[in-house]
């Protein structure tokens, strides 16, 4: 049960981290214009950043004195993370072409990328929380 507790814990940090890893993926790709997997890496790296923090105090209720190297071994999850959820976001969006869009009867094409991109990768959010709880449950915040 007090893994269960987590867990939820955990989603509800990661609920803030998905605002803010959507709010800065979407100031870079849309506003600033770069390419959509860099915007995604930065917004992904500054989410886990902010969930690490989170997490640390809320979730794990860690005391570790070197939070250095317990910050280190988390956010290198968060970077095998962050393959996975790039490889998820070009296999839905890149390769298999999902249109998502079409559920949501989008009809201008520059937004069908748009919806079908940030659908993609609220998947890829969703399946690599799996990866990052169990990693840092089992292993970093043991």
């Amino acid at each position: 049960m007090a893994a269960f507790l987590k867990f939820i814990k955990f989603c509800i940090v990661g609920g803030s981290g998905v605002f803010v890893d959507f709010s800065v993926t979407c100031f870079f790709k849309e506003i600033i214009k770069i390419n959509k997997y860099i915007a995604n890496s930065i917004g992904f790296i500054v989410a886990a950043t902010t969930n690490y923090m989170l997490n640390r105090i809320w979730t794990f209720v860690s005391n570790q004195p070197n939070f250095l190297k317990e910050y280190f071994i988390f956010f290198l999850f968060s970077l095998i993370g962050l393959a996975f959820n790039n490889g998820i976001i070009y296999l839905l969006h890149d390769k298999m072409k999902v249109n998502f869009s079409k559920i949501f009867t989008i009809k201008s094409l520059k937004n069908r990328e748009k919806v079908d991109f940030y659908c993609a990768k609220l998947i890829a959010i969703t399946l690599v929380t799996f990866w990052n709880f169990f990693m840092n449950y089992f292993l970093n915040f043991k």
